[in-house]
């Protein structure tokens, strides 16, 4: 099986084009080639694959080998892939995912590759139901979470998958292995969370470490980002548009006026191998 390791700011997934491959068991896959000690090494496996209702389709499955809705780092890559591997011709793309189809835009270099990609988000979901998140209330925009002996004030919503994002006073030393993991899979989230922990930094900027669900903390999550700018502006802690800064680079997040968010970024192709059936 041949496959390609692409990256956006650090959050790294092997990629796999169905147009010419084949995966008979893509979440045995997941957890065999995301490995980093005995396989190639990722924060999960990406499909891309033929749509019938887009120009292109992505199927993402995490190191635990479960599937994921969507992943905004990985949705810039895939777009680098289709555009630079002639699976697309255009610079505008709509994207099918199980969390819909997203649109993007390519930035390309002077050269004729992909620099960057603006990707349509979508708008945020705040419904408590279809996040989702148990408890009772319309949202779940303020919610009291209790984490071994701490308790955070968590504002929950969906950018395509569930994220939980909660304020801290320094994210460098927060201890993200600790609570990730319980509130990843706090009886709150019925599909478990991605956790957000985050320091805004000015009215612009904001700094973010994540805990994903199904992979741990990893140096990037698009999604996240979206759900942290759209929180903090929110609580009228920032801006609208605003920068995200993320241990693997930044991101530039607008929620815009029309109520969608964009999520602009790099994408990164390191290298390509062969991975035995």
């Amino acid at each position: 099986m041949r496959f390609t390791k692409m990256h956006g700011i650090g959050n790294d997934y092997v990629f796999v084009d169905m147009f010419h491959e084949t995966v008979a068991d893509p979440q045995k896959a997941a957890i065999e080639i995301s490995n980093r000690h005995f396989g190639v090494g990722s924060d999960g496996l990406i499909l891309i694959e033929p749509s019938q209702t887009a120009d292109i389709r992505m199927s993402m499955f995490n190191p635990d080998g479960s599937q994921a809705e969507m992943c905004g780092n990985g949705v810039r890559c895939v777009a680098k892939y289709a555009y630079e591997h002639g699976l697309v011709s255009s610079t505008e793309i709509d994207l099918e995912t199980l969390a819909g189809t997203k649109h993007l835009q390519l930035d390309l270099a002077p050269d004729g590759t992909v620099q960057s990609v603006r990707v349509n988000m979508g708008p945020p979901i705040f419904e408590r139901s279809a996040i989702p998140v148990r408890g009772s209330g319309p949202d779940a925009l303020d919610e009291e979470i209790v984490s071994g002996d701490e308790t955070f004030s968590a504002s929950c919503l969906s950018i395509g998958n569930p994220h939980c994002v909660i304020l801290v006073g320094d994210v460098d030393t927060f201890p993200v292995a600790i609570h990730g993991p319980i509130i990843e899979t706090h009886s709150l989230f019925p599909q478990r969370a991605n956790v957000e922990f985050v320091q805004v930094i000015s009215p612009q900027r904001i700094r973010q470490r994540t805990w994903e669900r199904g992979a741990g903390e990893t140096l990037a999550c698009g999604t996240g980002a979206c759900a942290v700018a759209v929180a903090c502006a929110s609580r009228g802690l920032t801006q609208r548009h605003v920068t995200v800064q993320l241990l693997g680079g930044d991101l530039d997040l607008d929620w815009a006026d029309d109520g969608n968010v964009y999520m602009t970024g790099p994408a990164v192709e390191v290298f390509t191998g062969d991975w035995p059936d």
